[in-house]
Formats: structure tokens, sequence, C-alpha cells
């Protein structure tokens, strides 16, 4: 099994505050030390991986779901960087818009900034990486789904992988919706997914999560993505919750990072 990294203080100058970094490097990456790594960003980095430093409710165990897909030659060589929200600010860190109905301003565009401006440049620095949109993955779920979207949106030229699990797109009265109204012409791999048993009303939000994604696939669909640059995968019977993103994630990893 690879190492597992936490640096916690890690300075988001852009934010004005430090954040907690868990970084995964598999086993592959020291045995051979010639080779370069695909780099999954992730949200909720204290949910995402088997670590005993992770949250106690249950986690997606994403080293343990990448270290088993890379040894049966499903995907190719990747680590994760794994990033924390930031305590109570998690749904500012994730709304790359307002969200007036839950009185949120959103701040994800500053995130995004700190992600793809100081971050990704010191782990690039720091590993061999590949460094294209091709090499560059963001996968989170819920509102870390929106964002990991936004990402992909935003900036295709640097992030071409996105996994939006369970994403919130009805967030920030769904401006995604509206916003992402053309296909980038990058390289893009987009996956989607959702359980059917998802819906909450949140901060006075209706979130009807199977509605509004299959909603968001067609409409990605619309745009001229072909079914090799979209997935979407709808699991009977899922909740909104980490045993069921980790009980998927495998099988969304062969896909995303193929």
């Amino acid at each position: 099994m690879g190492q597992i990294e936490i640096l916690r203080g890690f300075p988001a100058g852009v934010e004005g505050f430090s954040r907690t970094l868990r970084i995964l490097t598999p086993d592959l990456y020291e045995r051979d030390r010639s080779a370069r790594f695909g780099v999954l960003y992730m949200h909720d980095g204290q949910n995402v991986l088997a670590h005993p430093e992770s949250a106690t409710y249950p986690s997606w165990s994403a080293n343990i779901a990448l270290e088993r897909l890379m040894a049966e030659g499903r995907i190719g060589r990747w680590m994760i960087v794994a990033v924390d929200h930031s305590g109570p600010g998690r749904f500012e860190d994730y709304s790359p818009w307002p969200e007036p109905r839950a009185g949120v301003s959103g701040r994800g565009e500053t995130y995004a900034r700190f992600l793809l401006h100081e971050l990704k440049p010191w782990v690039d620095a720091r590993y061999r990486t590949e460094v294209g949109p091709q090499g560059t993955a963001a996968m989170g779920a819920s509102l870390g789904g929106l964002v990991s979207l936004y990402l992909g949106w935003r900036y295709p030229d640097v992030v071409g992988r996105v996994g939006g699990v369970s994403p919130s797109v009805m967030w920030c009265e769904g401006a995604l919706f509206r916003n992402w109204t053309a296909h980038t012409r990058k390289w893009s791999r987009i996956y989607l997914d959702v359980g059917t048993e998802e819906y909450q009303v949140l901060h006075g939000v209706e979130m009807d999560y199977l509605a509004q994604t299959r909603a968001f696939y067609e409409h990605l669909g619309s745009l001229g993505y072909a079914d090799w640059e979209l997935r979407l995968w709808v699991e009977p019977g899922a909740h909104h919750h980490e045993r069921d993103w980790e009980r998927r994630l495998p099988e969304a990893l062969a896909w995303l990072l193929a």
C-alpha cells in the first residue's frame, strides 16, 4: 500500500487562511521512479481516504480503490491530493456563485484559484506528475461535485477529467446550467452519478439530486458531449451518504481515469 502524508497549515494565500492536505502516493510511485503520475484532486479531503485520521464516519476509501485499479491494470498511474474543506465554511468553499436562498455568498472561484494557481504548481514541482488536462482530475460529492464540474467548465485547459458524484447542480439557483452553454472544445471526460433515493431540503433549498443530475446529463449531451466524454450512473436504492459513494467509487474511477 502507498504512502499517505497529511500536511496541516498549508497556506492558501489567495483565500487568506490555511488548509489541510492529504496526499496519497501509491505503491507504484516508489517502485517505478521513472514514471509520471496523473493527479486526482478530491474535495472534502477528511472523508476521502481510509486512514486513522480520516473522519469518524465512513470514508470513500479512495486509496484502496485507486491502488486496486492500478494493480489490475484498469487505470494508468495516478496519485491523490485530497483537500479538507474549511470547517464551517464548506458551503462557501464549494459554491461558485451565490445561493441567496440559503444566504451563501459563495467563494468557489477563490477556492478554484487556490487549487489551480497555488496548490497545483506546488504539487507539480514536488512530485513526478503529468501536468496536462488528461493528467489532471477533480472529483467530489454533493457540493464537492458541483465545484468539480465548475472547474471542468471554467478551466478546461487545466482540468480534463471531472467527477461529479451526487452533484448539487441545482445549488446557486442552477447557475451551472445557465453558464455552461457550449462544449468547451477541449479534451474532456465527465462522470456523473446519483442514487434513486437522494432528496433533501437543505437550508430551504429543494435538492432533488436524481432529477437534477439527469437533467444536467441531458443538458451536456445537448451541447455535443459524446458518449466517450460523458457518463451517467444511476444506482437504485442509493442515498446521499459516504457509504454509497464508497461503493460506487471503484467503477467511477475505472471510467474517469481510463
